[in-house]
């Protein structure tokens, strides 16, 4: 592996620590009642197994190491995909850089893209067209197991 890709990789992997810190689960508390643990394993059970799947992906050409589009632009092609695609998406933007084997240092502006409620096929068919607009030699694929809920309140 390149040092581009290890650098890459551990960026992405500081980028998944970082955010998983921030979604961790509260310290837990006893029940107030039968009816709070009840509503609680109710939810638990509507929750469903799911995978994460978190896309980094550099938006500098991969010849000429320019950018192949404004930030904002680069913003609005990958949604225009994602929206075509997937009908929905998060994304944050990041810096990726890197440094190549003649000791050259790369810097580039990056989106991170969280698809939840999809599948490794429609991920890759995702990712085909965002190698091919972005002139890409590829989109590192981050596969999170994890759990998903669309909560909608108490009220329901």
């Amino acid at each position: 592996m390149s040092k581009k890709h290890l650098i890459v990789q551990s960026l992405a992997s500081i980028a998944l620590v970082a955010s998983l810190g921030a979604c961790a689960a509260p310290a837990a508390q006893p029940a107030a009642s039968s009816a709070a643990a009840t509503t609680t394993a109710a939810a638990t059970a509507a929750a469903q197994e799911d995978i994460q799947y978190v896309l980094y992906l550099g938006t500098n050409d991969k010849d000429t190491n320019q950018p192949v589009f404004s930030h904002e632009e680069s913003k609005e092609k990958a949604k225009e995909i994602l929206i075509k695609e997937l009908g929905g998406y998060t994304i944050q933007e990041a810096e990726g850089g890197w440094v190549d084997d003649s000791g050259t240092v790369y810097q580039e502006y990056t989106l991170v893209i969280h698809l939840s409620d999809t599948t490794l096929d429609q991920v890759h068919k995702v990712c085909d067209e965002l190698i091919e607009t972005f002139h890409q030699s590829s989109v590192l694929i981050h596969q999170n197991k994890t759990t998903t809920e669309f909560y909608e309140g108490s009220s329901k």
